[in-house]
């Protein structure tokens, strides 16, 4: 069962809710007992890094999260904050992260930073593939997509970043290593290119 990661944190509802528009049924689900039955999981978020993290260990979610991902190799997907969660740290707090993308989470700005763009990064941008992969196939036009957000992942790999975005500078904007995804942007916000995206997730894995 495709099943929504229920942390307390993330826009649940409208996530449902388009992938119910598309076909693609999903539990929302804060219980790890569920959870341990999922054979694909979104995980969501929005907030700070280290509330995130905070919430996933209050509920008991981090344990079966890390077997279901590193043990069964289930496909996970996750989305804004749920991205950032993946990978080991950020600069937003202190808290270590679920670790399963060797990359940190850094806040725009620094040299060569346009000062004139404002922070948060807020509104509609384009993504860039850079190489073939599944979750970014079929798209006829530039896919563009929603963000909010204040900090961006780095990959120790280039070859975990499979999407980019320009803003006051290239961010990886999707990464997938293996089994597990993650997109900056809010697909629930992004009309038919989150609905194809969605679609891919759920179809191409």
């Amino acid at each position: 069962m495709l099943t929504i990661v229920d942390c307390g944190m993330g826009n649940l509802g409208s996530i449902e809710n388009m992938l119910k528009k598309i076909g693609k049924p999903a539990l929302v689900s804060s219980d790890p007992e569920t959870i341990a039955k999922a054979t694909k999981l979104i995980l969501p978020g929005v907030g700070a890094f280290d509330h995130g993290m905070a919430s996933l260990r209050e509920r008991g979610l981090e344990t079966v999260l890390r077997h279901k991902a590193s043990v069964e190799k289930v496909p996970l997907l996750g989305v804004c904050l749920g991205m950032q969660l993946l990978g080991r740290s950020s600069e937003e707090g202190s808290a270590p992260g679920l670790g399963f993308i060797d990359a940190a989470c850094r806040r725009f700005g620094g040299a060569g930073w346009d000062g004139r763009l404002k922070i948060p990064h807020m509104g509609w941008n384009t993504v860039r593939p850079r190489r073939d992969d599944p979750l970014l196939a079929g798209f006829s036009d530039v896919p563009r997509f929603y963000f909010v957000h204040s900090y961006a992942m780095t990959c120790a790999s280039p070859e975990a970043s499979i999407g980019e975005t320009d803003y006051g500078g290239t961010f990886t904007s999707v990464v997938r290593v293996g089994n597990i995804c993650g997109v900056q942007f809010h697909p629930e916000k992004s009309h038919r290119f989150g609905m194809m995206l969605y679609r891919n997730f759920v179809d191409g894995f």
